[in-house]
């Protein structure tokens, strides 16, 4: 019986080192990506590729202007991150939305991805986006009052990570989780084995602004339950579900536009 004891230990212990040491391969799959979509960015003529300088390289950035905008006027700015399987190559086009209310749009790379230098990682990542932002707050055209962060499932880490560093005007949350370690259980390993966190309920709790939250019924990436407790935890937050999963959220995109547009002339964020 000891001995049936030790080799279970033994094997449990193998077996948490294994997912200790694979955890972001698991978490970042931006080997599983297909490949890069160039003509998305040769289709918007006025798209503006940045390059954020980090201690590990260099990282992609797109930058979508508002469609019009006045000189004495800054513009508004939406810093975008999407999801763990995503690039911002995909995300371009829906993107372009924010610029026809006159709002500013920056999609930030994770490092590692596309054309992007460096691995993958929470710190990574928030060092990215904390250089991204302070870029985009030093330009002219740019309300650096008007800052409004939007993460779609993992990119809510990167954009909750950001908010303990920078100040953000407005957060939009989309099919995003409660923490890393809230999957731990999943996987029957201790929490205290998970490399990055991301820990987006304590981000919420503490952020004063408004919170707009947005998550599918179905969800069966990220459990609707995370949607309400991040909900629940903020203090300044709206929440709207849709008749949806994970990767088919929004199920009505005019209607999803609609919803934050709302929300955006509410907390003041819309030009006119």
């Amino acid at each position: 019986m000891l001995k049936v004891v030790l080799w279970s230990l033994v094997l449990y212990a193998g077996y948490c080192l294994l997912l200790f040491l694979a955890q972001r391969h698991m978490l970042f799959p931006r080997y599983m990506m297909p490949s890069l979509i160039q003509e998305e960015r040769q289709e918007i003529p006025s798209l503006e590729t940045l390059w954020i300088q980090t201690k590990f390289g260099k990282v992609e950035a797109w930058f979508l202007p508002p469609a019009e905008q006045s000189d004495n006027h800054p513009a508004p700015l939406v810093i975008f991150a999407h999801g763990n399987a995503e690039r911002i190559d995909f995300c371009v086009q829906e993107m372009r939305q924010f610029s026809h209310w006159g709002i500013g749009t920056l999609l930030v790379e994770f490092p590692g991805y596309g054309r992007s230098e460096g691995s993958p990682s929470q710190a990574g990542i928030t060092e990215t986006f904390v250089a991204a932002y302070d870029l985009m707050t030093r330009r002219k055209d740019i309300d650096a009052s008007r800052i409004i962060l939007y993460g779609r499932s993992m990119g809510g880490g990167a954009v909750c990570s950001l908010l303990k560093h920078r100040r953000a005007a407005a957060l939009i949350l989309m099919s995003t989780f409660t923490s890393v370690r809230s999957f731990a259980s999943r996987y029957l390993v201790p929490t205290f084995l998970v490399r990055d966190p991301f820990d987006n309920l304590a981000a919420v709790r503490t952020f004063q602004g408004p919170v707009l939250i947005l998550h599918g019924k179905h969800d069966e990436v990220i459990p609707y339950a995370h949607g309400k407790s991040l909900y629940q935890a903020s203090p300044n937050a709206r929440f709207l579900s849709y008749e949806c999963g994970h990767n088919d959220c929004p199920p009505d995109w005019p209607q999803f536009w609609e919803d934050v547009r709302g929300f955006l002339r509410d907390a003041g964020l819309l030009n006119g």
